[in-house]
């Protein structure tokens, strides 16, 4: 099984590339379109997840485990599956954990669920498939055992953690505009997937310290 070889220069450069997106969609729906996730937080959030998926889908169907038995084209297929799966559980975990359910908040919180889908379900669908071990490797808290566990494992825990953080200023009475569903969380989820992405590469580059000395 021949499977993706990769370093903590590459990774940093495929989240970049991630991050180049929702740059993308974010000056796309400020410039082209003045909106934003305050004023109009179901509109943004439909650029950025627009903007967001054929980078991350592409990017980590690349990266797919097995390049013997799977093409890229099926990588893409299980990516393009993967997005509304996820967001199903993205919006159905929301709405367990406290989320506004009236129909005027459905379409920001479909878009939402799907951007979080982006960050979470659909890179590893796309580098794992139906794998039932991978999956459990990487939905659990122990150590990423290779590369791109850490690549998917750090910024998704990150973008949960961080939509998790951000929803806490909502029930407070501060009577602001962005403690509106889903402002607040989406900055929190944004934030922490960054963040993940940021330290991904050095988790990455000690990981293949550690290797290499064992080797030695």
């Amino acid at each position: 099984m021949r499977k993706a070889e990769i370093g903590a220069t590459t990774a940093l450069a495929v989240h970049s590339l991630c991050a180049a997106g929702l740059a993308t969609g974010y000056w796309l729906s400020h410039s082209l379109y003045s909106s934003s996730l305050i004023t109009d937080p179901a509109p943004t959030l439909r650029i950025l997840t627009v903007c967001e998926a054929p980078v991350v889908i592409l990017l980590f169907s690349w990266l797919r485990r097995d390049h013997d038995r799977c093409s890229f084209i099926k990588a893409v297929a299980r990516g393009l599956i993967g997005l509304p799966i996820g967001a199903l559980i993205n919006a159905f975990g929301a709405i367990v954990l406290g989320a506004p359910v009236g129909l005027k908040f459905w379409p920001a919180t479909i878009y939402w669920s799907m951007l979080l889908s982006l960050f979470t379900f659909v890179p590893a669908a796309c580098v794992f498939g139906a794998s039932k071990l991978d999956w459990q490797q990487i939905l659990s808290y122990s150590k990423p055992s290779n590369i791109v566990d850490y690549m998917l494992s750090v910024p998704a825990h990150g973008a949960i953690i961080g939509a998790w953080l951000g929803a806490w200023p909502m029930p407070l009475d501060w009577e602001r505009p962005w403690q509106e569903w889903p402002i607040c969380v989406t900055y929190g989820a944004i934030a922490g997937h960054l963040i993940g992405m940021l330290f991904s590469p050095v988790l990455i580059f000690l990981h293949r310290r550690h290797i290499r000395t064992k080797t030695e």
